[in-house]
């Protein structure tokens, strides 16, 4: 079988120095001839890896100073530093004399490696994990190769710690990273407990949207706790409370659980969300480009925000995405609305420079109806009033179907659902009504 890399570099070490050993001792004192002192390891000299201090790669390889050891024993200790995956190449040299034996280990750092995240563990903080884990397993510092045996031993660690703690469930870790992409962190989790949210806490927050901050986290009392939906939630529902207010650079921290009640069967925490607010920043002005259809007052008008107030980038987006179903209304299906802040962060003000790619105009392409009897087809295809080859209204759909359901009696408790396909080929548009008629 062909050994892995760092195997076949210390076997050829391993060859190479039992060589300079014979020579070196031709004509000396042979290996038996020396007192036992010297077979007792008084040095180890670490050089090569920019990542780890001597000492955390030394309790890595089980090797103790004052210890007896053979080159077996630095075999076994090399092959412990190579299936942790943190080393691509190992080497080892030694000396015996009769004061003792030194161990030289030239190491060369593995790459990637990635952050190492706790989902779940509420019962200890992650300082606390950082600091008793590396007490167990002396390689980890906060993250862990791609490949080796170090992501398996930091689970170990952790079930251990969670042992000692007398807390019930089972620790396991999964390697996150987008489909296809490349792996950007691995996530430890345990199983088992059922950990419930009881309130959640924003330190650092500006009192002015603390209570919006609150109304927004009622949401997530009696939630399971999970560090990744929180994350999710922070910036679906509490990033935007800031970004509403001129709060441009607000940033929330990790997420941080206390344990308020345990047992068996279920964990119940509070959270803490801390959040730097940053400085508010005040709307300074905003430029229209690109508009030829409509006049740039009249797209001003559609933008609520009012110059020197705080800059509401919440709803700057909504006005718009109004803007662009405006375009819409004419047959502008393509139309893109893209703007660009600049921030002054000595006067603390934004400026919004907005530009408008209007493109072409679409026109009304085929109708389909579905869902519902041939005869109310024909009713309604009769309504429909814009005719193929006219400018398409994307309002239209919509006014059409409430327009059908006062009109039409058999459509009275229905829901259409409106689907339009734009053709960039013949810049036309397929409109799909499909009607569900509710009993």
């Amino acid at each position: 079988m062909r050994l892995p890399k760092v195997h076949r570099r210390l076997a050829l070490v391993c060859v190479l120095l039992a060589a300079g050993l014979a020579r070196a001792q031709t004509g000396k004192t042979s290996q038996k001839d020396l007192p036992p002192s010297a077979f007792k390891l008084v040095a180890v000299t670490v050089t090569g890896t920019e990542r780890y201090k001597p000492e955390d790669v030394i309790a890595a390889s089980r090797l103790e100073i004052g210890e007896t050891v053979q080159e077996d024993d630095f075999k076994q200790a090399a092959r412990r530093l190579g299936d942790s995956g943190a080393f691509h190449d190992i080497a080892y040299s030694f000396q015996y004399a009769p004061q003792g034996t030194k161990l030289q280990l030239q190491l060369q750092d593995s790459q990637p490696f990635v952050p190492a995240r706790f989902e779940n563990l509420v019962w200890f903080s992650d300082q606390e994990f950082l600091d008793q884990v590396h007490a167990r397993v002396p390689l980890f510092r906060g993250q862990v190769p791609v490949i080796g045996e170090l992501a398996d031993q930091v689970s170990e660690a952790l079930q251990a710690l969670l042992i000692a703690k007398g807390v019930p469930g089972s620790v396991d870790y999964v390697r996150a990273g987008p489909d296809q992409g490349p792996l950007e962190a691995v996530v430890y989790s345990v199983s088992g407990p059922h950990i419930v949210i009881r309130h959640v806490e924003f330190p650092g927050a500006d009192p002015s949207v603390l209570p919006q901050l609150q109304s927004a986290a009622e949401r997530l009392q009696d939630r399971e706790y999970s560090r990744s939906s929180l994350r999710t939630q922070g910036h679906k529902f509490f990033l935007p409370v800031y970004l509403t207010e001129g709060y441009l650079k607000a940033e929330f921290g990790e997420p941080e659980a206390k344990v308020v009640e345990s047992d068996e069967h279920e964990t119940t925490v509070d959270v803490s969300f801390p959040v730097n607010s940053g400085p508010q920043y005040k709307l300074s002005g905003i430029e229209l480009v690109g508009n030829k259809v409509f006049p740039t007052q009249t797209l001003r008008q559609m933008i609520r925000e009012q110059l020197n107030q705080p800059a509401n980038v919440v709803q700057l987006a909504r006005d718009l995405e109004y803007i662009e179903n405006l375009y819409g209304t004419r047959g502008f299906m393509a139309a893109k609305i893209t703007s660009e802040h600049q921030m002054d962060d000595t006067q603390h003000t934004m400026s919004c420079h907005i530009t408008i790619a209007e493109g072409d105009v679409y026109n009304m392409g085929e109708l389909d109806i579905r869902g519902i009897d041939s005869e109310t087809t024909a009713r309604l295809r009769n309504m429909w009033t814009m005719r193929n080859g006219e400018p398409y209204d994307s309002s239209y759909p919509e006014r059409f179907a409430e327009q059908a359901y006062k009109q039409i009696a058999a459509l009275k408790n229905s829901k259409a659902d409106i689907h339009e396909s734009p053709n960039p080929s013949d810049k036309t548009v397929d409109v799909t009504l499909r009607f569900d008629i509710q009993p």
